[in-house]
């Protein structure tokens, strides 16, 4: 650790704080808009600096994190405290408990594995036929946007 950084990638300073894994999954969440400050997206090679918060989201909730100190290497879990507070609201959290408990409400503990009608009717409420991404593909895979 270098005491005298002042501003450190912000895909450096999420896998030394051990959000995520490896660096580049955090380069890959920046890239695909999961990590925010401010409200705005950010590319992995953006500073990150002291004091900073940044936001990562893991659908349903959105964790919020306030940069205390800067670090390039990644630390034992003990350190974690140091450099960084959790700000998470705990609205965030309520969220986070209603989606655990509506999936887990669905079945009722012990009654065995799941029919392939069980399955269907769960998949059909966790993503209703209506919900379309606009993307149509014909049967070779390509894209049929005319």
């Amino acid at each position: 650790m270098k005491p005298d950084l002042e501003s450190v990638r912000i895909d450096k300073w999420l896998w030394a704080v051990r959000l995520f894994k490896t660096r580049s999954m955090a380069a890959d969440a920046c890239k695909k808009g999961k990590v925010l400050m401010g409200g705005t997206n950010m590319k992995a090679s953006r500073e990150v600096k002291v004091g900073d918060v940044v936001q990562i989201k893991r659908p349903p909730v959105v964790f919020s994190f306030k940069v205390l100190a800067l670090s390039e290497n990644r630390m034992g879990a003990k350190l974690v405290p140091d450099f960084m507070e959790n700000v998470t609201p705990a609205d965030q959290y309520e969220i986070l408990e209603l989606a655990r408990f509506s999936i887990t409400g669905l079945r009722d503990r012990g009654t065995g594995r799941p029919t392939k009608r069980d399955r269907r009717q769960l998949m059909d409420y966790i993503t209703p036929e209506d919900a379309d991404d606009g993307f149509e593909f014909d049967e070779d895979g390509g894209d049929s946007e005319d």
